[in-house]
């Protein structure tokens, strides 16, 4: 839709309005600034002095008090998040500041050098140790129900929808013991403040303050440790070679460990915990994308699987249990049964 069409541009300009004297607002400015997977949107506005972001959140997808709620326990430790300076709940409106215009991802779609990729990345995950000290107070619990329904969305979008592929019992039966033993490995890890969509679109370039400005972190929640840097290192929309990504865990585990965070003391106790969940995680990117790609018709999704089914792979492949998911997988893909694999 049309931003001149669009009935909450209007609803937007008209609460502007009322707030005219306090920022002189050019409305000729506004404009998309991007989008996300759910119903929220962003836009950028200038006025004489800066440029701010507004989100959109329709009260009847969304809602911003978590957001806000949020937004606050990220900056009492320090996290460099979008100060709020105006909120219109009714009709799901913030007013936020503009952290930059460049996300990590749109960087890294550019030649970049090693040292500031690897500046900015050392960055990041000073930013998640932070985090993680945080409060968790009233954030929802990731916990093991919610991590196994999680995982219910790979055979139902990825191997059903996506594939057209329908499991034997038996194939069922083993898949679901494979998500017993990722759900409770994953449930035992220490809990902690956890983003969810800790990753290169989400994490800002921000040219006035620390690096990096932390966005859309509505939907954190009180979870795995080792979660969110998995989230960075294997992210689902730009590959990093396993070598790349061992290294910036073991300085990841070197932080929290530094900063006092319960992570185990030895760092190969803590890598088998952080592959666990890159497991589960990506099961779950899995399911999500390709529901993303044929329920709501973004089939740029798409593009990612592939990546994605790498990491399944690399971590699968690493561990004797997990060796039927991989006789799964090369089905799936039509790639020839290897010796060793049993259902």
């Amino acid at each position: 839709m049309s931003i001149h069409t669009d009935a909450r541009i209007d609803l937007l300009k008209n609460w502007l309005l009322t707030l005219q004297t306090q920022y002189t607002f050019d409305l000729e400015t506004l404009r998309p600034a991007s989008s996300d997977a759910s119903f929220r949107r962003y836009f950028r506005i200038n006025t004489p002095s800066q440029s701010l972001i507004i989100m959109d959140a329709p009260p009847s997808h969304e809602d911003c008090r978590p957001f806000i709620q949020i937004d606050q326990k990220l900056q009492d430790v320090g996290v460099n998040v979008p100060h709020i300076f105006e909120q219109n709940l009714k009709d799901g409106f913030l007013i936020l500041n503009d952290l930059g215009d460049q996300t990590y991802y749109q960087r890294l779609q550019s030649p970049i050098e090693d040292k500031e990729l690897q500046s900015l990345y050392r960055d990041a995950i000073a930013a998640i140790v932070q985090m993680q000290k945080a409060d968790t107070s009233g954030l929802p619990l990731y916990d093991k129900a919610r991590l196994t329904d999680e995982l219910a969305l790979f055979p139902e979008w990825y191997i059903k929808q996506y594939h057209q592929t329908e499991l034997s019992d038996k194939e069922a039966e083993q898949l679901h013991q494979l998500f017993t033993l990722l759900v409770e490995h994953n449930d035992k890890q220490a809990k902690v403040f956890v983003h969810r969509d800790y990753h290169s679109p989400n994490l800002m370039i921000d040219k006035e303050r620390t690096n990096p400005g932390v966005i859309d972190f509505q939907d954190a929640v009180l979870g795995a440790i080792s979660y969110d840097i998995v989230s960075l290192v294997m992210d689902a929309r730009t590959t990093w070679e396993e070598p790349q990504q061992l290294d910036w865990a073991i300085r990841y585990w070197e932080m929290a460990r530094q900063a006092q965070l319960p992570v185990p003391a030895d760092f190969a106790d803590f890598h088998v915990d952080y592959e666990f969940m890159g497991l589960q995680r990506n099961l779950r990117i899995l399911g999500v994308f390709a529901r993303l790609a044929i329920r709501d018709n973004k089939k740029h999704y798409l593009n990612h699987i592939p990546r994605v089914n790498v990491y399944v792979r690399q971590v699968a492949n690493r561990y004797q249990v997990f060796k039927p998911l991989l006789r799964l997988l090369d089905q799936l893909d039509n790639i020839d049964e290897k010796v060793g694999y049993s259902f």
